[in-house]
């Protein structure tokens, strides 16, 4: 333990102190309650969107291999060049617990077919609307894995703190709590007995 000058108004600060760490682990704790349950549930979405990303994949490239079969891979790769790439995604910032989680949108726009893409089979435009879905699926499920990702490390950080609080600082405010207080006793036992001693000599010499 560090010294510490054994004084009242030492005593005051440091009661203080520890009311207001008490105070921030009470807010810590509920905070990582939150944060493990908002994990939880995000951790649940993800395997959800995840296999759902999986599926639709699998069924694409299925669609894939049907349409080869129909209208050759030649045709699929003159549709594939005419086909115009998707608009692009927006992403905003929410706060969760003061994480900051990313909110992903993905910018739809109604894509028109060029005179090649019109004379094309069905099985070709199952293709486009079978990996439309996939992109859309995949935007989700990156933004529910960076959202994991990042509460995962709040929750971390916020365990360590309150770890810190709990077995560290306030014991360690406690015990100079403990010190100054036994300090300030014993000075005034000290400070008593001199007191004592003094009015006695004083009643003797006046006798």
């Amino acid at each position: 333990m560090a010294k510490i000058n054994p004084t009242r108004m030492n005593l005051i600060n440091l009661k203080k102190r520890v009311v207001i760490a008490r105070k921030g682990y009470s807010i810590l704790k509920r905070k990582r309650e939150v944060l493990v349950i908002e994990f939880l549930k995000l951790l649940k979405e993800s395997k959800e969107s995840r296999k759902e990303l999986n599926e639709i994949i699998k069924n694409s490239y299925r669609t894939v291999a049907i349409a080869s079969s129909y209208i050759g891979n030649f045709e699929l790769e003159e549709v594939a060049m005419h086909i115009e790439q998707e608009a692009g995604i927006t992403m905003k910032i929410k706060n969760i617990m003061g994480v900051r989680i990313p909110a992903i949108n993905r910018l739809v726009e109604d894509q028109g077919y060029s005179p090649i893409m019109l004379q094309t089979s069905l099985a070709a435009d199952d293709i486009n609307e079978s990996f439309r879905k996939a992109v859309g699926s995949v935007v989700d499920v990156a933004q529910r894995e960076q959202s994991l990702r990042r509460i995962a490390i709040e929750i971390d950080k916020t365990k360590r703190r309150v770890n810190a609080l709990d077995y560290k600082v306030i014991p360690g405010m406690l015990a100079e709590t403990k010190y100054i207080r036994m300090r300030l006793e014993e000075i005034d036992r000290d400070t008593f007995s001199a007191l004592k001693h003094v009015k006695k000599k004083l009643a003797r010499n006046a006798g």
